[in-house]
């Protein structure tokens, strides 16, 4: 089993993430994955930068139990709070994506802002729900400095199912693991521009998406395969639409 700061109980990583490229299929999963993302972006321009970032938001909130159709958020007719922190983290991440890599623990305190406001209270934003989440937290954190040497996807992948298994904060906990891989994305450069929306990957593939998420959280071989295989899915699937609205 690679050791891993929450699949593997630990208080850090004491591996590279490298040999979860020895997994089957991961490798090529991957590689599809990167492939179809900078067919896209060859393919598109910054112009769709707003509308990524609508579908993103959108998309994110329905995977926390919060789906409205999309005309109606757009429209502005939708005052769910869950919708309009997703939509504020949504507007943020090209911010805070140039920040991410240097201090992940600040960033990420901020996207929970962001997300929770109106959600919990006030004195919960940006802490971490209890002490003992703390070490974790940092362990996981620390897998940003592997973005030079592991590709992007992969850590994207972790960091998205290691902060779905912690939940280290109050309120909408997937909306703010979903935007870390985003930001991981963008920071490791394999979207340098956040046009790519992998939270619609996870909401067309929703039961897969919670069922590979609970894979990842036992920490086997099997669980960590199954939620990287989707992830690079969903990747794919965000690539594809990117190309329908170029």
């Amino acid at each position: 089993m690679v050791d891993l700061p929450i699949a593997a109980g630990v208080d850090a990583p004491t591996a590279s993430l490298n040999p979860l490229l020895d997994l089957a299929d991961v490798r090529s999963a991957l590689r599809d994955a990167r492939a179809a993302v900078d067919d896209a972006l060859r393919r598109t321009g910054p112009a769709v930068a707003a509308e990524v970032s609508l579908r993103s938001a959108v998309a994110s909130a329905a995977l926390e139990g919060h789906g409205y159709e999309l005309e109606a958020v757009r429209a502005g007719a939708v005052a769910d709070p869950v919708v309009q922190g997703a939509l504020r983290v949504a507007r943020e991440a090209g911010a805070m994506s140039g920040l991410w890599a240097k201090v992940p623990r600040q960033v990420l305190a901020r996207v929970h802002v962001l997300a929770g406001r109106d959600v919990v209270d006030d004195g919960a934003l940006g802490r971490p729900v209890a002490p003992d989440v703390v070490p974790r937290l940092s362990g996981l954190l620390s897998l940003m400095a592997e973005l030079s040497t592991v590709p992007t996807l992969l850590v994207a992948a972790v960091v998205h199912g290691e902060l779905l298994a912690l939940r280290p904060f109050a309120g909408p906990s997937g909306v703010v693991a979903r935007a870390a891989a985003r930001l991981t994305l963008i920071a490791g450069g394999l979207d340098p521009h956040g046009l790519v929306a992998p939270e619609v990957g996870h909401l067309a593939r929703q039961p897969e998406y919670v069922g590979a998420a609970n894979a990842f959280a036992t920490g086997t071989p099997d669980g960590l395969r199954s939620w990287i295989r989707h992830y690079a899915t969903a990747v794919e699937l965000a690539a594809a639409e990117l190309r329908t609205l170029a």
